[in-house]
């Protein structure tokens, strides 16, 4: 098993009634993953940090093995998620993979 966990920042100019859809369809759509990408068992998306966080997002999944960690990274669903839903309203990623 092989976690992968990102952190994200949004961008500053995300106004507060903006950054309530832009993480709601995040979560929604990154969560839809699970079961159309092979060997990603399980993704969590958090949106609700406690003030003493500075990220506004993470990502925590689990994958069946570095392979399938590979196969997510450039899976055509995953990288639609990610470019309609994740990229266009962060300027921090920061990301850890361990096992």
């Amino acid at each position: 098993m092989v976690k992968h966990v990102c952190l994200w920042k949004l961008k500053e100019t995300i106004g507060e009634e903006e950054k309530e859809k832009i993480l709601r369809e995040m979560k929604e759509n990154l969560e839809a993953l699970v079961g159309k990408v092979p060997g990603l068992l399980r993704l969590e998306i958090v949106k609700t940090p406690l003030a003493s966080s500075s990220a506004d997002v993470m990502l925590d999944s689990t994958l069946e093995s570095e392979e399938a960690l590979k196969g997510y990274q450039s899976h055509p669903e995953h990288v639609r998620v990610a470019d309609a839903y994740v990229r266009p309203f962060t300027e921090v990623r920061l990301s850890m993979d361990y096992k």
